[in-house]
C-alpha cells in the first residue's frame, strides 16, 4: 500500500475510521495492565485520534506516528495546541505538552527514536495493512520496543473476500502469529459489531468481529 493512498484519504476527509471518542476497550481494558502514569505509549498510525487525548490524560507521554501530515496538523489545531515542529532523521516532529507526533513512513523509525517508549496501543494500524506488510510490522514493532512492554491491540475479523480494505481482517491465528512469537497475548475480549457498521452491512459483508488483546513481553 502506497503513501497516496492515505494522502489522498485525509485530504478528501475520507476518515470513517476516525472515532468521535475514545475508544471504549481503550478505556476499559488500559486500566487493568496496571502501566505506570509515567510510561511513554507508542501509538503506530495514529491520525488525529482521540485516543491520544485521553492516554495523554492518565498522566503518559504520548509518542505517536502517521504518515499524513495533514492528519497530524489537524490534530493540534482541533485542542488549539501550539506545536514546535523539528526534523528528526525522515520525520518532521510535532511536540507540545504531553505529545510528540512523528510525521513520516512508521518503518523508518529506530530503536533510539523510542527510546523509553514501555507501552503500545495499536488500534488502526496492524489492520490499516495489507497482508504483505503485516508481517513487517510486526518484526519491526517488536524490534523497536523495550524488553519491558505492555499495551493493546485491536483487531477486525470478516470474510476479506466480500469486501476490499482497509481495514484489512486479522484474523485470531494470524494475530497470534505475527504477535504472539515475540510477545505473551492474551484475548481479553471479542464480539461482533456488524450491526453497528454501516460499510460493511452496506458492502454484503455476513459478520464483523472485533477482537481486543492484551500485548506484553515475555
Amino acid at each position: 500500500m502506497q503513501p497516496e493512498f492515505w494522502y489522498k484519504k485525509w485530504d478528501s476527509n475520507q476518515i470513517g475510521f476516525h472515532q468521535a471518542e475514545a475508544n471504549p476497550y481503550l478505556q476499559r481494558y488500559w486500566p487493568e495492565l496496571a502501566i505506570a502514569p509515567s510510561a511513554r505509549v507508542l501509538v503506530p498510525l495514529c491520525g488525529k485520534s482521540l485516543d491520544l487525548l485521553w492516554l495523554a490524560g492518565q498522566g503518559h507521554q504520548v509518542l505517536g506516528v502517521e504518515l499524513a501530515e495533514k492528519a497530524v496538523e489537524e490534530f493540534f489545531s482541533d485542542h488549539q495546541l501550539q506545536p514546535q515542529i523539528s526534523d528528526k532523521g525522515a520525520f518532521k516532529v510535532y511536540r507540545s505538552v504531553a505529545f510528540e507526533l512523528w510525521c513520516g513512513d512508521f518503518f523508518a523509525l529506530t530503536a533510539e527514536d523510542v527510546a523509553g517508549c514501555t507501552a503500545l496501543y495499536d488500534r488502526a494500524a496492524l489492520i490499516a495493512l495489507p497482508d504483505a506488510m503485516r508481517q513487517r510490522y510486526a518484526e519491526h514493532l517488536q524490534q523497536l520496543l523495550a524488553p519491558e512492554m505492555k499495551g493493546l491491540v485491536i483487531t477486525l475479523d470478516y470474510d476479506q473476500s466480500q469486501i476490499p480494505g482497509p481495514p484489512f481482517a486479522v484474523n485470531d491465528d494470524e494475530a497470534q502469529r505475527l504477535l504472539g512469537q515475540g510477545w505473551q497475548l492474551e484475548k481479553l475480549e471479542e464480539r461482533d459489531i456488524l450491526d453497528e457498521s454501516p460499510k460493511f452491512l452496506q458492502g454484503g459483508v455476513e459478520w464483523l468481529v472485533e477482537r481486543v488483546y492484551r500485548v506484553s513481553s515475555r
